[in-house]
C-alpha cells in the first residue's frame, strides 16, 4: 500500500489548524473544563459555518461530500486543539449510523440538521462498566416501539438532542435480539443524569428511558452487525483525533526540554530525556502509520478494514496515552501542577481510550479479526 493524503487535503487540514489556533485556544478548553458550559457553543457554531460537521455528509442532505479523507484531517486537528465540543459523538457516531442504516426520511429529517450544527447525536449502548457485548444489552424496547431501561457513560449524553439506542428486541442475550432506534431526548419518556468523568471538557451522562418513544434504526435484529461497522469507522477516526493529541504532547515536550535548563545546559540534552523523547516519537510516529493504513481502507472500503480498524485504534491509544503521561514526566514537578497544560492531554487521553470500548476489547478484536483472515 503506497498512501498520502492530497495536498488539497492537507491543504483542509492546515485550515483547521488556523481556524481552532484562533477560536480554541487552551483558555477555552480550560473555561468548559474550569465552567458551567458542557460545551463550547460558539466553537460548536463556527465548526459548522466552516463545513466541517458536514464533511462526509452527501450534499444531498445539505453535507460538503467531500469523504473521508478529508475527515480524518479535521479529526486530527480537533484531537491537538482538544477541541471542548461533541464533534466525535455527532460526526463519528450519530451521523455514521443515519449513514449506514437510516431510512430515507430519518437521513432527510436529521443529516441536515447535524451538518448545520442545529443539532448534537450522540450513541448509547453501554449499560454497566467493562466492555459491551451483546450480553451486556438489556435496555428493552416494546413491540410498539417504546424504550424502558437504561444507558451510562453516553458521550455528549446532557447536550444531545437525539440518540441512536442500541435495545434488546428479543430476550435472550445473542446479537440477534439486539436492534437500534433512534430517540428523541427532549422528550418526558428521558431523563438524563451528569456523570463525572476524568474530562470534564467531553461530558457524559446517564440515559433513564421511562417508555420513551423510539423509532427504528435499520432492520430487526441488526444493531449489533450495524453497530460493529460503524464502530470500526468510528475507530479510525478517532485514531486521528488520538494523532493530533499525541503529536501535541509530543510538541509540549519537546519545547520545554529545549528551553528548560539545568546544570546550565538544556535537560533535553540529558539522556534520559532523549529516551524519553524518543520513544514518544516512536509511537506517535507508528500510531500514524496504522492511521494512514485504516483511512486508506476506509476511504477505499477495502476488505482489510476490519483489521485496520482494530490496529489504528490499539495504536492510537497506546501514544496518546504514553505521549500524556510522558509529557508530564518531561516537565518535571511542574508537568503536575494546574497551572500547566499537560493534565488537559492526559485527561483527553484516558477518556478516549474508552469511549469506543477498552483497549483490551480492541486488541480481542484484532487478533479475532487476524485469525479469521488467515484461516479463509
Amino acid at each position: 500500500m503506497n498512501f498520502e493524503f492530497s495536498d488539497e487535503q492537507k491543504q483542509m487540514g492546515a485550515e483547521a489548524r488556523r481556524f481552532l489556533a484562533a477560536k480554541c485556544p487552551t483558555a477555552a478548553v480550560r473555561a468548559v473544563l474550569e465552567g458551567d458550559q458542557a460545551y463550547d457553543a460558539t466553537l460548536w457554531k463556527g465548526l459548522a459555518d466552516m463545513g466541517f460537521l458536514g464533511v462526509a455528509i452527501p450534499e444531498a442532505y445539505g453535507g460538503l461530500g467531500l469523504g473521508y479523507l478529508e475527515l480524518c484531517v479535521i479529526a486530527e486537528e480537533m484531537g491537538r486543539a482538544l477541541a471542548p465540543a461533541p464533534f466525535s459523538s455527532s460526526v463519528f457516531l450519530a451521523t455514521e449510523f443515519l449513514i449506514v442504516a437510516g431510512s430515507e426520511s430519518q437521513k432527510a429529517a436529521w443529516l441536515p440538521k447535524l451538518a448545520a450544527g442545529e443539532v448534537i447525536g450522540t450513541f448509547a449502548h453501554a449499560e454497566r462498566a467493562g466492555a459491551v457485548t451483546p450480553k451486556t444489552v438489556q435496555l428493552v424496547a416494546s413491540a410498539d416501539g417504546r424504550l424502558t431501561g437504561a444507558k451510562t457513560a453516553v458521550p455528549d449524553g446532557s447536550i444531545a438532542d437525539f440518540a441512536i439506542v442500541a435495545a434488546r428486541t428479543a430476550p435472550g442475550s445473542d446479537a440477534r435480539g439486539v436492534s437500534l432506534f433512534l430517540v428523541d431526548l427532549n422528550q418526558a419518556g428521558v431523563s438524563r443524569i451528569p456523570l463525572q468523568t476524568i474530562d470534564p471538557s467531553r461530558g457524559h451522562a446517564r440515559l433513564d428511558f421511562n417508555g420513551a418513544v423510539a423509532e427504528p434504526l435499520g432492520g430487526a435484529g441488526e444493531g449489533w452487525s450495524i453497530l460493529e461497522q460503524v464502530f470500526d469507522r468510528a475507530a479510525i477516526l478517532t485514531a486521528f483525533e488520538q494523532i493530533g493529541g499525541a503529536d501535541r504532547a509530543l510538541e509540549m515536550a519537546r519545547d520545554y526540554a529545549l528551553e528548560r535548563m539545568a546544570f546550565g545546559r538544556p535537560i533535553g540534552s540529558f539522556q534520559a530525556i532523549k529516551h524519553m523523547l524518543a520513544d514518544m516519537y516512536v509511537l506517535a510516529t507508528l500510531a500514524r502509520s496504522n492511521g494512514y493504513y485504516g483511512a486508506w481502507a476506509l476511504s477505499t472500503g477495502a476488505a482489510e478494514l476490519p483489521e485496520a480498524a482494530a490496529t489504528a485504534r490499539v495504536s492510537a491509544t497506546q501514544a496518546f496515552q504514553h505521549c500524556a503521561k510522558n509529557n508530564i514526566q518531561v516537565h518535571g514537578g511542574m508537568g503536575f501542577t494546574w497551572a500547566f497544560d499537560c493534565h488537559l492531554f492526559y485527561r483527553r487521553s484516558n477518556l478516549l481510550a474508552l469511549n469506543l470500548g477498552p483497549q483490551s476489547q480492541w486488541e480481542d478484536k484484532l487478533i479475532a479479526r487476524m485469525r479469521a483472515r488467515n484461516a479463509a
